[in-house]
């Protein structure tokens, strides 16, 4: 072995200490910036990742099986444009109700359960030439009696072993869920084997079939409007009866998805920028302690070009084992955390892309390389008397006055021989500090966003009833399925009048009730705007109902109606404005008084009077009813006299609200947070472990000296924390702004990529408390980096520590 690899060798075994930070170090740098990295990726174009896939259908089509037979639908896929198909599928639409749960430790009973429209396609397997279908747990149905749900559904969350049962069938049949899937076409809400649907249908032959295509060219609406347009002409006239095309769920997807690329993006930016200033102050600062052996090198003939090739090696060396570590921890955490990326965008991603673990790999190295190469060109260029004289200990004099003006403070000496040794060191003191920075503004980051996703949440709930009151007739105008072919065409009739009395007055009856609202929806157009539009209409004063207003104010009477930001953004309106509401051929016009955050899929909706559409459809009534109760009131006992009040009216049932439940994206990215934020602050408390280390063996001598003069371990380990309090201070005095900056910034950029302004009760959600709070979070991630440095400094023995060179 030559003498340089010798000395690489000696250098790494004789700093063992220094060797294993600089290891660790590297290893959850790099972890930090694969996963940081993975989620910047998974932030680009996720939607179409996730189509190409799965190879989306452009279009999703329903026909009418009475009118087209099977042999034509096949026959479909030949029509003009048409690159592949897949179908027909028979297609019905059922009402579930969730009532049994046989997973471990969930239970059985659920009584809360409401029932939820689904439409269900019979398909023998998930697999084919368009949707190809990702099961996201369980398997696939092979027999009666069981059914697949989307992971996107709209209804109760179940798992493999739920239960739902079909109320509106003779018998009220039960299917068992054996697994859940997902669609990025979104072309369902749920599955059975085909030979299923005739059973769950009320006909007992099902509404109809699916049809599933992709087109050469379906970019644009014009282009889709001709290949459907293609596929009508293919089959006999009117048995297409409705359709959907690529892009509309496509502008859902971008809307729903967009609201997190500013959160993964700055966590991502955080974990690689935090990445690079730990690797490079840890090298710098094993190469700077390293600053009397250099000297001694020189002494005995080393030429600068040797020094610092011989340091940067000994750096590569435990960067290099701690960068092969840090890859394979940053694909195995990859895994649950693009799991909740994935659920977060409906993509398929198995884990990290090979050329980002070769480009992190690579930047970990060039990084720890060229800062070595750095600080021993440094070292490597002083003369050999000015190196050894500088030896481990901190320039002469420096840290002097602030160390007199402590003395002055009445504290203990120990601690006060700590607070002063920041100043004695401040370059190292710097970069601890600004480790501190980023760990506190990573936690008071996440803090903030948690905060604010759950202020979207109940936006999302907008509800503050205790009780609501469901009918199972559903709306009183089309239902539109999540997943289906198209809203049905044409108004359905809701509540008889008669019905509609019997429960506002079992409602009002009650003496516990105080106030209550009666709520429906149905589909309108808006003049000079395509496509339809959902109206949410309400009976009774709804303004404590829990929307959440960016602007104006809730209405107050018929002809007044608060919108969404995306529907002022698609008419081109404002608050104040009027637009004209086409109601099945009347013309309702509307002023739009307010502007309300709804952050759902849906684009275009109107919030509104019933009486504002009372003379377009006078049969239209509210299916749904939410009560707030008087103070004191038992809600087992108000349920229990108002269901019996309920008793005469057919399919109506009064239950507690559970409409402030989190949703599953709100879970996963609380989750993403809570994995993210502890991977920054331990990488934080490291590059404070390191500075610590280094410090600490500097100070040997002096520690001995301490020790010798009798200072106790426990006097020792409160010196070394004492030495990173004021750091750590500072740090979460600085990184606690960084932070709510970062949160003020990226919480409105995430409204504004899904196209929706957020009102400042969302963006505004830390208290004066929290704030000193997270300020000593800085104290916490110092003193957690220290220990370790500290509880060795304290065991040290007082010889051994005199005798250290």
């Amino acid at each position: 072995m030559t003498a340089l690899g010798r000395v690489v060798r000696s250098g790494v075994g004789h700093g063992r200490v220094r060797t294993l930070v600089t290891g660790l170090a590297a290893m959850m740098a790099v972890t930090a910036s694969i996963l940081g990295g993975s989620l910047l990726v998974a932030s680009s174009e996720p939607f179409e990742r996730a189509f190409a896939g799965q190879h989306g259908a452009h279009l999703t089509a329903q026909f009418d099986a009475t009118r087209a037979t099977v042999a034509e639908l096949t026959a479909s896929a030949r029509a003009s444009g048409v690159t592949g198909a897949s179908g027909p599928f028979p297609v019905t639409t059922i009402t579930a109700l969730l009532v049994a749960d046989a997973r471990p430790g969930v239970g059985d009973a659920r009584p809360e359960a409401t029932p939820w429209p689904m439409t269900v396609v019979g398909r023998a397997d998930p697999s084919g030439p368009v949707d190809a279908l990702t099961l996201t747990s369980g398997t696939w149905p092979t027999g009666p009696g069981q059914i697949v749900l989307s992971a996107d559904q709209q209804g109760p969350p179940a798992g493999p072993g739920a239960v739902v049962t079909l109320p509106d069938l003779p018998g009220h049949p039960r299917l068992t869920v054996v697994g859940t899937a997902r669609s990025v076409s979104g072309t369902a809400d749920a599955w059975v084997v085909p030979s299923e649907i005739s059973s769950i249908s009320r006909n007992g032959t099902g509404s109809g079939y699916q049809m599933l295509y992709r087109f050469a060219a379906a970019n644009t609406s014009a282009q889709v409007a001709a290949e459907r347009a293609a596929v009508a002409a293919a089959v006999p006239a009117g048995a297409l009866t409705g359709s959907r095309s690529w892009l509309d769920v496509k502008q859902g997807a971008d809307r729903n998805t967009a609201l997190f690329v500013p959160f993964l993006l700055a966590f991502g930016a955080l974990g690689v920028v935090m990445s690079v200033l730990v690797v490079g102050n840890v090298v710098a600062g094993a190469v700077g302690a390293a600053t009397r052996r250099i000297g001694i090198l020189k002494a005995l003939g080393f030429t600068p070009s040797q020094v610092v090739r011989a340091y940067v090696g000994q750096a590569l060396v435990p960067t290099a084992v701690g960068t092969v570590l840090g890859v394979v921890a940053g694909n195995a955490l990859a895994v649950p955390i693009l799991s909740a990326t994935n659920r977060l965008y409906g993509t398929n991603t198995s884990g990290v892309a090979p050329w980002m673990d070769v480009a992190v790999a690579a930047g970990a190295l060039a990084l720890a390389a060229s800062t070595a190469w750095a600080a021993a060109l440094r070292a490597g260029r002083l003369r050999s008397i000015d190196a050894l004289a500088v030896g481990r200990g901190a320039r002469p004099g420096r840290g002097r006055r602030a160390a007199q003006l402590i003395a002055r403070l009445p504290l203990p000496s120990a601690v006060g021989l700590g607070l002063a040794r920041p100043f004695a060191r401040p370059a190292r003191a710097a970069s601890t500090a600004a480790a501190i920075v980023f760990g506190a503004a990573a936690v008071t980051f996440a803090i903030g966003i948690g905060a604010s996703l759950g202020e979207i949440q109940a936006a999302k709930n907008h509800d503050t009833a205790d009780v609501v009151v469901t009918t199972r007739s559903g709306p009183g105008g089309a239902v539109a399925s999540t997943g289906g072919a198209g809203p049905t065409p044409g108004p359905t009739p809701g509540l008889s009048s008669a019905d509609t009395a019997a429960i506002t007055g079992a409602i009002g009856a009650q003496p516990g009730t105080r106030a209550y609202y009666g709520t429906g929806t149905t589909e309108v157009g808006v003049v000079g705007v395509t496509g339809s539009s959902t109206v949410h209409f309400f009976t009774g004063d709804a303004s404590w109902a829990g929307y959440r207003m960016v602007s104006g104010s809730w209405f107050q009477g018929p002809g007044q109606a608060v919108v969404p930001t995306t529907f002022l953004t698609a008419t081109d309106t404002r608050v104040g404005d009027t637009i004209t509401l086409d109601d099945h051929g009347t013309a309702v016009p509307v002023r739009i008084v307010g502007e309300v955050l709804d952050p759902h899929t849906q684009t275009m909706e109107v919030l509104t009077d019933a009486a504002t559409l009372s003379t377009a459809e006078p049969g239209r009534s509210a299916t749904d009813y939410y009560v707030a109760l008087r103070p004191g009131t038992s809600l087992p006992a108000f349920l229990a006299t108002v269901n019996e009040a309920l008793r005469p009216v057919a399919g109506v049932s009064a239950r507690a609200d559970g409409s402030t439940g989190t949703s599953g994206t709100i879970r996963a990215l609380n989750a993403l947070t809570a994995a993210l934020t502890l991977m920054l602050v331990l990488t934080a408390a490291l590059g404070v472990l390191n500075a610590v280390v280094l410090d600490t063996r500097d100070r040997i001598q002096e520690i001995g000296i301490h020790k010798a003069l009798g200072m106790t371990p426990r006097q020792t380990v409160a010196m070394v924390l004492a030495s990173v309090a004021l750091i750590g201070l500072v740090g979460g005095a600085v990184g606690v702004p960084a932070g709510v900056a970062l949160q003020s910034i990226t919480v409105p950029a995430m409204g504004h990529s899904a196209g929706i302004t957020l009102p400042a009760s969302v963006v505004e959600v830390y208290h004066s408390g929290e704030l000193v709070l997270l300020g000593l979070g800085g104290l916490v991630i110092a003193a957690l980096g220290a220990l370790l440095p500290a509880g060795w400094a304290a065991r040290s023995r007082t010889a051994t520590a005199l005798r250290t060179e």
